[in-house]
């Protein structure tokens, strides 16, 4: 009988290559004079990743009782989209100037700096292009109760805000400046960690349940769970870089240290920065178990992949 992680394992698989057969789908032709950008931009999406926002997103959707791929498919392609231009800029010489990520060249490394920034433009306009393939099959859906009554609509607004400097551009805003900053406090890096990290993993969620049918109450809930998980994450990152394994992560431990960055073990410790992790994913299972049991649907792996996602160890 196969014990539950390697149960969990194989639906967590199972549910990343159905994400990425739809990614894939709506990736655009590498062909005409813009080839060149194209495959920029196709390289960096297939580089792979955990999937983990449009995985997410689909999970919400079904909670809610979504079962239309033509409606939710192309807003998890654009959000991953989203996701890997703001890794393609962040591995930019002018940022981190990285030249390996999950193992391959890095998209500046392959393409040039110039070439790499607009394929990271590309991905962010061409996002929007691809969510926007919904529109018809959303004409189908019923009203919205939150500021605007078309369910699209508030679906690209929170696509947008989340994306944009009101969320995880601001996010990196902050981030950035903290970098040349000896006086951050904790509420500085709360905010990064909401926005940076924390507000794709909310529009994920949040998307998934307004394309659904969700009340605008429901959705909000469902930001407040994106909300604990992408700032619980962001903590779990900095305790894995003190006492992580090297080769489960992947990359080299100690280097927020190294660097002098000041992260939450550096204000809190070791004991205090778990108990945290704790207390904000308790917070975020108990809202999504009263979501489900008014559903009536009880989603046993959306539960198991926020487990997961916050209590990693690579």
């Amino acid at each position: 009988m196969s014990d539950p992680d390697e149960n969990f394992e194989i639906k967590r698989q199972e549910r990343i290559e159905a994400a990425e057969h739809i990614i894939t789908s709506y990736l655009p032709r590498e062909e005409g004079r813009q080839k060149t950008v194209i495959e920029a931009m196709n390289y960096s999406v297939l580089a792979g990743g955990k999937r983990l926002r449009p995985v997410l997103m689909r999970e919400a959707y079904m909670m809610f009782g979504g079962r239309n791929e033509m409606v939710i498919g192309p807003f998890m392609a654009a959000l991953e989209m989203i996701h890997t231009y703001s890794l393609v800029h962040d591995d930019l010489p002018a940022l981190d100037n990285d030249e390996y990520r999950r193992g391959k060249k890095t998209t500046h490394a392959v393409y040039g700096p110039g070439m790499a920034t607009i394929a990271g433009d590309g991905l962010l306009n061409f996002a929007f292009e691809t969510a926007l393939t919904a529109a018809h099959e959303c004409q189908e859906l019923p009203e919205y109760d939150g500021s605007v009554s078309s369910r699209m609509l508030a679906a690209l607004t929170i696509l947008a805000e989340k994306a944009g400097i009101f969320g995880m551009i601001g996010g990196q805003c902050a981030d950035i400046e903290a970098e040349k900053r000896t006086d951050v406090t904790p509420d500085d890096l709360l905010f990064i960690h909401e926005n940076k990290t924390g507000a794709l993993i909310e529009s994920a969620l949040m998307i998934g349940a307004i394309l659904a049918g969700a009340s605008a109450s429901d959705v909000h809930k469902m930001e407040q769970i994106g909300q604990n998980v992408g700032v619980a994450f962001q903590i779990q990152d900095d305790i894995l870089d003190v006492i992580g394994d090297q080769d489960k992560l992947g990359k080299p431990v100690g280097s927020d240290e190294k660097n002098e960055k000041t992260t939450y073990v550096t204000f809190y410790g070791l004991e205090k920065s778990k108990e945290e992790v704790a207390r904000l994913s308790d917070e975020a299972l108990e809202l999504l178990r009263e979501l489900e049991s008014q559903e009536g649907h009880e989603d046993i792996f959306l539960e198991e992949l926020i487990t997961w996602l916050i209590h990693r160890d690579n």
